[in-house]
């Protein structure tokens, strides 16, 4: 048994009592009577408010994006660091029983910071980070099917993908390729990654998880039951409570596999491999994934293959010869070595450099994204890589789905983009301190508007996981998140299964406690809302 550094969840029930809790609606909210709550019940090492020194120092420690703080960033009232499960189920019940709301952070990746910040100025919050909840726990290898491993939500992806690879160098976990997303948020949105086409999202692969509900209990998939364990994969995160640990099934990957960039501007015949690739990518054998990156005038086809580079090569010649692969392009290595590269673009950076989660507050940034069902056409293609040069252009990325992915129905999860997506885009600009960001936020919105023909619509699908305010933000009425201003963005991300993902949240925190400017609202489902005007219980 292989544990990773940090401290193993410890499951003691607080000396709260867990029955009679009020609504926070019905509780003005008490700032001093919160922080004394938890200063009671957790080690005041672990509790920083704004009073205290290092406030600062540990509200940006996990803060990936500087557009998102500044003096006018409406800041928690305190900052709570649990070390282990009990912390956590205080600070909901100190928050529950003092009228103030907590969000969640875990690796701070949130692209509209929700997950250490508010939009409203007059919310009163705490934030419980998580980042001291990193334990990994991966199986001895005698299970079946797969091996498993316990993953804590603060754990990143890079320790995960470390842990696992060093414990068996050929097993390995399908999840996003920055080493610094937290598991917490990434698993909570998806989870798209290079392995999808062939294992599916992370989600597709979780097995079990730990939860602290509403009410502060700790509960796990079969306490939770299957409706609310079906929430938490995909859901979006800080809707349904606070995930502290995942049960995952790991993947066998082998010794060796084949990693490239290839490079091709416009005047290679950029538009046109990528005109071709809209019909390639998708349909290729689930061992490969080629994504695209598109910056100025030049697109950069990365791939992996799990496979060797004398397969590889034949494949990609008879399937897609438009790309010109060689063995010349090929990158033999360990798959965890792939998670490097793919990160830091370099073969020869160490797989050490996966465990560091320091942040940087260098550059701004703002992100959107898309799905295409139908493929844009070579012309349109034209239209669009001048986009790519304007004044505060940024970059596009490409992700294909197919494959396995593409196999499992809309509503297994709550992450619908599945049969009938041929790629995710990825927008993305950004700028550094002493620019004010203008000309980048114009081009992306402008470029936004202009790509909305070529993409899907009705609804118009976006990732949770690039989460975007743009498209819509919820209205709070009598204390509860609005159903119908929560469609419009909902639909966005979760297109059918919106609904059932609001009929579980009035199910387990009919209050909205846990909630944010895109938390799942809850709606009564019709079913439950006939039953209770017939006066029949569901048991």
């Amino acid at each position: 048994m292989t544990v990773f550094r940090g401290l193993a969840l410890v499951l003691i029930l607080s000396c709260f009592s867990t029955c009679c809790l009020p609504t926070v609606s019905s509780v003005t909210s008490d700032s001093d009577g919160f922080l004394q709550c938890l200063s009671e019940n957790i080690p005041s090492g672990l509790i920083y408010t704004q009073a205290a020194s290092n406030f600062i120092d540990v509200l940006v420690s996990s803060v990936r994006n500087p557009r998102l703080f500044s003096n006018a960033t409406v800041r928690p009232l305190c900052i709570v660091t649990p070390v282990d499960v009990s912390h956590v189920q205080a600070a909901v019940r100190c928050g529950r029983a003092n009228g103030v709301r907590l969000r969640v952070r875990s690796g701070g990746h949130d692209y509209e910071g929700l997950s250490y910040r508010s939009e409203r100025a007059d919310e009163v919050f705490g934030v419980v980070d998580l980042s001291n909840l990193r334990a990994i726990t991966v199986s001895a290898g005698d299970e079946r099917p797969m091996p498993t491993a316990w993953v804590d939500s603060g754990a990143t992806l890079g320790e995960l993908y470390y842990t696992i690879a060093k414990n068996n160098s050929e097993l390995a976990f399908p999840a996003g390729i920055c080493p610094t997303i937290g598991v917490g948020g990434h698993f909570s949105g998806g989870g798209i990654g290079m392995m999808m086409r062939r294992f599916g999202l992370s989600i597709d692969n979780v097995l079990d998880a730990k939860l602290v509900n509403a009410s502060g209990d700790i509960v796990d998939r079969a306490a939770m039951g299957e409706d609310h364990f079906w929430a938490i994969r995909g859901g979006g995160g800080e809707s349904f409570g606070i995930v502290v640990s995942w049960k995952v099934s790991l993947v066998r990957v082998p010794s060796t596999v084949t990693a490239f960039n290839i490079f091709k501007t416009v005047d290679q015949g950029a538009i046109d491999v990528l005109t071709r690739w809209q019909d390639v990518a998708p349909d290729l054998p689930s061992d490969i994934t080629i994504r695209v990156i598109v910056q100025g005038q030049r697109a950069t086809f990365q791939s992996l293959y799990l496979g060797t580079c004398s397969d590889l090569v034949p494949m990609l010649n008879g399937s897609f010869p438009e790309l010109g692969m060689t063995s010349a392009d090929c990158l033999e290595m360990t798959w965890l070595q792939s998670a490097a590269f793919f990160n830091f673009w370099n073969r020869h950076t160490p797989v050490e450099a996966l465990l560091n989660r320091k942040t940087s507050l260098s550059t701004f940034t703002k992100n959107k994204s898309d799905y295409v069902r139908r493929a844009i056409p070579k012309e349109a293609w034209s239209n669009i890589f001048p986009w790519l040069t304007m004044s505060g252009a940024g970059m596009i990325i490409l992700e294909p789905h197919g494959g396995f992915i593409g196999t499992i129905p809309a509503g297994a999860t709550p992450y619908p983009h599945r049969s009938g997506v041929l790629y995710n885009i990825q927008y993305i600009t950004f700028w550094s301190s002493g620019d004010d960001g203008s000309s980048a936020m114009t081009w992306i919105s402008s470029f936004y508007d202009f790509m909305e023909q070529y993409v899907s619509e009705n609804p118009r699908e976006t990732y949770v996981n690039y989460r975007d305010l743009d498209i819509g933000e919820n209205m709070v009425v009598n204390d509860v998140s609005s159903f119908d201003s929560g469609r419009v963005w909902g639909e966005k991300y979760f297109a059918g299964n919106f609904r059932r993902l609001a009929a579980v949240k009035w199910a387990v925190d009919p209050t909205d406690y846990f909630r944010n400017e895109q938390s799942i609202p809850p709606q009564q489902s019709t079913a439950a809302s006939k039953r209770r005007r017939s006066g029949k219980r569901s048991d």
